[in-house]
């Protein structure tokens, strides 16, 4: 045992600065950099104190450094509380802990706040990688604090690292137990919005031209797809996003209401399959078109736009049924289908022109709609990733000038081109294609799939969709982005999987990500009452879950204590331990005790010290429990000699 007022050595001191140092590490991507310095430079200043033995700085010095740290951390967030300005000032105060950290129960508190400094980390990320290196960082601090307890002499770093280990594993069952049991709330890790969203990338509820083009640079995962039976084509796996119906002249954006109920004649065998979404702060959701269900806790209108009743600001997975030769909208409404025919006054006159002047050549919608196609396919379109940048007409200059460009342009001019000749016309913005882990069986859809089409009202047939980009470039449809792109195209490497070794390894990588998210990640309120249905808990209530808890918790606590008592009596009956004891304690009863820390070499050193008429008794009985307990000595015959000088001795 050490006294937790003494000073603290050096050794602990460098091992709470590693300790720190690989706990604020992942931090340091989001950090701004004068705090980064500022913590290195702190925790610096700290080691070089131990070394030089100088005293620490003054409560003023450290005071101003305080000031100037939290006026840093307002001026750069504006604000004090929330996730990130809250972790920086975290990292920052750390720091100057250090700087005032003396005795080991300083020690002891900069240990407590690694540990939360460790859960400030899953504020950012909860893969499987992030993690492992916080269970890491969290087996070194709890190696940090098994030294500090070791006053005089401290162990090898081995025995510490095992000692942590030990002291983590025997906690796993009750980690375990909590996990299983304690009452899930719904709903993200971190529950700010302003905060949790920064810098997630997805689609949005409006389209300008290169909108969608900037997500195909990311190979991030939008949503995972486990489907129950065949899957379905490529040129078949459009996932419906935001329907959008407005335009300004230059923005498509979805309305803020929709138009009565969804209605559909469904056809052919109905596709099933689970989908698991990646949070993306929005309320929508995606799904094969056409769904033939709504999500729980969802709603869609007319337009078959599925939004959640709140953001998707954790990972969720529902089931869904699509029907892909579905008939929907034959008796749309007059007010949806004169919002569909809408176009501002005094945008893009040449592509109006273009248009009535198509629909007086081609009075027939559907020849009208083949007729754009046509020109689309032969007169010079091409497909980019690389978009040049359009002006206040873009439909014009892309039409006339340009003729070169992304998904969102085409479906932007053909729903112009549409609606200019009579025809309603909408854009559907979410995904096209997806790949297949071959490990795992599912599919991965990413943010690089994302894709624009047009939606077209026939009468007598209702909406028809209708891919522009299909006609300019088939293998965008038919085979997947990175067979449609150009090699100067920036497609991100492991969207066009041009190594296998890398696609493989990206693939297996992802089928583990996908099983901690299934298991760990997405173990939510409704997967715990189902597990817990499955042991009889029906009505797994608060109440019923925290006494269970309790219950269980008890029986671990008690089994682990009696393994533990256990292994202290089987030490207390070992016949050299005994024997050694009892020669300590006739010594003990002379005014010779031995220290709690003190070794059985040091010990008989001491004693031979201040009795040298007991030294050959002493050395005789040290040097035979020092082979028998710790060398290669064994034999009764031994343990007997042991016994018969201890008894003999007397001091």
């Amino acid at each position: 045992m050490t006294d937790t007022a003494q000073p603290l050595a050096q050794r602990h001191v460098l091992w709470l600065v590693l300790s720190l140092v690989m706990v604020a590490a992942p931090h340091a991507l989001r950090l701004p950099w004068w705090l980064i310095a500022l913590f290195a430079t702190l925790a610096a200043w700290r080691v070089y104190i131990g070394h030089v033995r100088i005293p620490l700085p003054n409560r003023w010095l450290l005071l101003l450094i305080v000031i100037a740290a939290t006026a840093g951390v307002y001026l750069g967030y504006r604000t004090l509380f929330g996730r990130d300005a809250g972790v920086a000032l975290l990292v920052a105060m750390l720091g100057l802990k250090l700087l005032e950290t003396r005795s080991l129960r300083d020690a002891m508190l900069l240990i407590f706040l690694g540990y939360f400094l460790v859960i400030t980390n899953f504020f950012y990320s909860q893969t499987m990688l992030t993690a492992f290196y916080l269970l890491a960082s969290v087996w070194m601090i709890t190696a940090t604090m098994v030294g500090l307890h070791y006053a005089r002499t401290e162990p090898p770093l081995r025995v510490q690292l095992r000692t942590a280990g030990v002291l983590l594993a025997q906690s796993a069952p009750l980690m375990l137990v909590l996990f299983v049991l304690f009452p899930r709330v719904p709903g993200p890790l971190w529950g700010m919005p302003q905060d949790a969203s920064t810098g997630v990338s997805g689609l949005s509820d409006t389209m300008t031209p290169g909108s969608i083009a900037n997500l195909i640079l990311s190979d991030a995962v939008a949503f995972r797809v486990k489907f129950e039976s065949e899957i379905p084509r490529a040129k078949d796996l459009y996932w419906r996003g935001p329907v959008l119906w407005d335009f300004d002249g230059r923005t498509w954006t979805a309305p803020r209401f929709l138009y009565g109920k969804p209605e559909f004649d469904p056809g052919g065998k109905p596709v099933r399959y689970e989908v698991t979404i990646e949070p993306h702060y929005k309320r929508w959701l995606f799904a094969l078109d056409l769904p033939g269900r709504v999500p729980p806790r969802a709603h869609s209108g007319s337009d078959f736009q599925l939004l959640a009743f709140a953001p998707v600001n954790s990972r969720q997975r529902y089931d869904m049924v699509s029907y892909l030769n579905s008939t929907y909208g034959v008796r749309e409404s007059r007010f949806a289908l004169r919002r569909a025919l809408a176009l501002p006054d005094g945008f893009n006159p040449r592509s109006v022109e273009l248009a009535r002047s198509l629909r007086r050549e081609f009075p027939d919608d559907k020849a009208l709609i083949r007729e754009v196609l046509r020109r689309f396919n032969t007169q010079g379109f091409s497909y980019t990733l690389s978009p040049p940048l359009l002006g206040t007409n873009s439909v014009d200059e892309f039409l006339f000038e340009v003729r070169s460009g992304f998904c969102e342009i085409y479906a932007s001019s053909f729903a112009v081109l549409m609606r200019a000749a009579g025809i309603p016309t909408r854009i559907v913005t979410g995904y096209q294609g997806g790949e297949i882990n071959p490990m795992g069986g599912y599919m991965i859809v990413r943010q690089a799939f994302a894709h624009a089409w047009n939606e077209v009202w026939i009468e007598g047939e209702g909406w028809k969709r209708v891919d522009p980009t299909a006609a300019v470039s088939p293998l965008r449809v038919e085979s997947g982005i990175a067979a449609a792109a150009a090699r100067s195209d920036p497609l991100p490497l492991l969207v066009r999987g041009d190594f296998a070794l890398l696609r493989e390894l990206q693939m297996t990588l992802d089928l583990f990500t996908n099983s901690w998210n299934q298991w760990v990640l997405g173990y939510t309120p409704e997967r715990q009452r189902l597990l817990l249905a499955g042991v009889g808990m029906d009505d797994a209530t608060w109440q019923k879950m925290a006494a269970a808890l309790l219950i269980v918790t008890g029986a671990i606590v008690a089994v682990l204590a009696m393994l533990m008592l256990r292994r202290l009596n089987a030490r207390v009956r070992d016949p050299v331990k005994i024997a050694y004891l009892r020669f300590c304690d006739k010594l003990r009863r002379k005014g010779l005790p031995r220290g709690p820390a003190e070794g059985p070499g040091d010990y008989a050193r001491r004693i031979e010290q201040s009795r040298p008429d007991l030294t050959p008794a002493i050395a005789a009985i040290t040097r035979l429990y020092v082979a028998l307990r710790y060398g290669a000595q064994t034999g009764a015959d031994r343990v007997s000699e042991l016994r018969r000088l201890v008894r003999q001795f007397s001091a």
